[in-house]
């Protein structure tokens, strides 16, 4: 995979994908020293009922907030700061109740190369709630990274899915 776009090329690329399914929205006025360039979320309700609606058999609410981030060089540092951020964020906009199934806090970093500190520990990085002893669902935490130097596109082990997905909207 060869990657001849710039950051923000790859970003509006991304964003253009999630716009079929997620509320896009772009930050023009970021949280200090933050770089975070967009979020997208995303919401499903389901449930299944017999005959009529109330005599509901289940229902289940699945949701996904994902924060873009665009830097030039990312770092340990800057990781951890953009990660806490997309984490205290997204808990905000969980709502634990019966029928909540699951939560994915993504954390995209696009950006022109990275450390070989950052990258182990994006890589190793394990967030995960259950709420209620995952009654009331859980919460997980997914990181990917998509580097320009090298062509590359790395994620943590529950954002795998992310990568199969950048890699196929940056190749077409």
């Amino acid at each position: 995979m060869e990657l001849g776009l710039t950051r923000e090329e790859i970003l509006e690329k991304l964003l253009d994908s999630y716009e079929a399914y997620f509320d896009v929205e772009w930050v023009d006025d970021p949280p200090v020293g933050l770089p975070l360039a967009a979020t997208c979320r995303f919401y499903v309700h389901s449930e299944k009922y017999v005959l009529i609606k109330k005599a509901k058999l289940w229902e289940a609410d699945s949701n996904e907030y994902v924060y873009l981030f665009s830097v030039p060089h990312l770092t340990e540092e800057i990781f951890e700061t953009c990660k806490a951020y997309a984490y205290e964020e997204g808990m905000k906009l969980i709502d634990p109740k019966p029928g909540h199934m699951y939560s994915y806090i993504t954390a995209v970093f696009v950006c022109d190369s990275c450390t070989p500190e950052a990258k182990r520990v994006l890589k190793r990085c394990r967030v995960y709630k259950s709420f209620h002893f995952s009654w009331y669902g859980w919460m997980n935490l997914h990181t990917a990274a998509v580097v320009r130097e090298g062509s590359e596109i790395f994620t943590n082990r529950m954002g795998r899915s992310n990568a199969k997905f950048m890699k196929k909207i940056l190749n077409s």
